[in-house]
């Protein structure tokens, strides 16, 4: 029998009309919808800017039934009713034995492509608004993660502190910046400042690169494959630039969060910073106080979503049972819906109970502040 089971990584599905209807007037011609192009729904922004098909981030339970069906190809009333209906998805979340989930966006991952940060900020402030009402149907099964632009600093600042007015539990930044601007940047010191100030935890989320395209295109590329197989390679530059340049030293109540790069990328991580950081000293600039390393500042203040990752799971001593939290990705095509416990279950087979229930949920309900006494109460 399971432990509590938490989702760190699940997914709300933003209804057509969102930004429509919620995004400051002055952006409504340009604002995000849902158009069908030859059959299938794409996400498209400004006047003719597809950015994506729905099919990948709407088609939970594909991969057990029909798993040859999966492709960013879908339309719309396809789409779990969960992923928009706050009750439907408390529902789906008692059918997959997941007592409470933290909560990203599906459409919104994209957003952090736009060339226009003032869209890209009125996008994500209509997204936080409209969030932070979905959580209020059940707010202790149901956390929400802000959407934040950190392309003006201030202004993100502004918005994280609106996040916390809102009762939203985290925020969510872009995995990769622009290169002029990573993360080891003196520019951010005052929003590290701010989301330690208000026990926010930031999470660094896939598909949600700043620059670039994310995934390769046209047809018999393999570069879609490819890119997805490498993922965590941005993730791991941003920690790397938090760390080293001592984000952590100076905020040691800030906590971030990588989300859906699984696990076993993080030993060869921690060994090489440290490696880097002894014996690169020209390379490391910053130095630590109290003979402190970098793998120590990871375990600290990083925590990894995963959701299928048995090697990760093998590997958890080198990690952290402290570090790992587990996802369902629900109602994405690659979620673990309405599998979930069977799953979880079998990649967890022989880890001590202890360890077990630090890795199911307990971890997530420490850093996303669950208060398990009422999610048991309200089983």
């Amino acid at each position: 029998m399971l432990p509590l089971v938490l989702s760190s990584d699940s997914h709300v599905f933003e209804p057509p009309d969102l930004w429509q209807t919620r995004i400051d007037a002055a952006f409504r011609d340009r604002a995000p919808r849902i158009e069908r192009i030859n059959g299938g729904d794409q996400i498209i922004v400004e006047r003719d800017q597809i950015l994506s098909g729905i099919g990948l981030i709407s088609n939970a339970g594909a991969r057990f039934e029909a798993p040859e069906t999966i492709s960013a190809d879908g339309r719309f009333e396809d789409v779990h009713r969960g992923g928009y209906d706050p009750d439907q998805h408390l529902k789906d979340m008692a059918l997959d034995g997941v007592a409470g989930e933290v909560l990203y966006p599906s459409q919104g991952l994209f957003y952090f492509r736009l060339a226009d940060p003032q869209l890209m900020s009125a996008i994500f402030r209509a997204y936080n608004d409209w969030l932070a009402e979905f959580c209020r149907t059940d707010p202790a099964r149901l956390k929400g993660i802000a959407m934040i632009n950190l392309d003006d600093v201030q202004d993100a600042v502004g918005e994280l502190e609106r996040a916390a007015r809102l009762d939203l539990s985290g925020a969510m930044i872009t995995e990769y910046p622009f290169e002029d601007r990573r993360y080891d940047q003196p520019e951010y010191e005052p929003f590290w400042a701010a989301a330690a100030s208000l026990a926010m935890p930031l999470s660094l989320h896939t598909a949600t690169r700043r620059q670039g395209k994310i995934r390769g295109v046209g047809e018999k590329t393999l570069r879609d494959a490819s890119s997805r197989s490498t993922k965590a390679f941005y993730p791991a530059l941003s920690v790397c630039d938090m760390i080293f340049s001592g984000v952590f030293e100076r905020h040691p109540t800030l906590t971030l969060a990588v989300v859906e790069f699984e696990l076993a990328w993080a030993p060869h991580l921690l060994s090489t910073m440290d490696y880097t950081y002894r014996e690169r000293h020209g390379e490391a600039i910053y130095r630590f106080k109290n003979d402190m390393l970098p793998s120590d500042f990871f375990r600290h203040h990083v925590v990894l979503s995963f959701q299928e990752d048995a090697i990760g799971i093998r590997l958890r001593d080198v990690i952290g049972v402290d570090n790992m939290m587990w996802g369902s990705d629900y109602p994405h095509s690659e979620s673990t819906f309405p599998q979930s416990q069977k799953i979880l279950a079998d990649i967890l087979a022989g880890v001590p109970q202890d360890e077990q229930a630090k890795i199911a949920g307990g971890n997530t309900a420490r850093v996303y502040h669950f208060d398990l006494g009422r999610l048991h109460l309200a089983e």
